[in-house]
């Protein structure tokens, strides 16, 4: 009968391992090439749904601006220019910091609400959408550009 061979069973001199432990460099390589590629296509895919995320910081701020400019108008006999000074906003930047708000034509029958990516936010490499645009006439509100507003 053979004997078994145990992991505490001393070798000879000159006996070679029959199995070998760990990674060889080229297997380190391959694993390496092979996360950078798959990091290279998910962080872009990543940041894009980011901003897209990051762009309910402007459509929650239009929604209280419309709710204010309503209150506003109410009692006056024109829409603010004010965000500040008549509407009771605390600044002219969103509450996330990310966009910033500009309130122009206001009229008896409308104003528009321009809000635009913050300066050194990442919201201004948001493509297409660093600019978002709320029109409102009589009162009936238009979203520009129309893709970047998820109602």
């Amino acid at each position: 009968m053979k004997a078994l061979s145990s992991p505490f069973t001393p070798r000879r001199s000159g006996q070679a391992h029959s199995s070998q432990h760990g990674f060889t460099l080229v297997e380190l390589m391959v694993a390496l090439v092979v996360a950078s590629i798959l990091a290279s296509v998910a962080v872009p895919s990543f940041l894009a749904k980011l901003r897209q995320a990051r762009r309910a910081d402007a459509l929650n701020v239009t929604t209280q601006v419309a709710h204010a400019q309503e209150r506003w108008r109410a009692s006056n006999l024109s829409y603010s220019a004010q965000l500040v000074t008549d509407l009771g906003f605390a600044s002219s930047t969103s509450p996330n910091g990310y966009y910033t708000l500009t309130l122009a034509a206001a009229t008896s029958t409308g104003y528009t609400l321009t809000t635009t990516a913050a300066t050194g936010k990442s919201q201004t490499g948001d493509t297409g959408c660093a600019t978002l645009v709320m029109t409102v006439t009589n009162g009936n509100a238009a979203y520009t550009p129309t893709a970047c507003w998820s109602r």
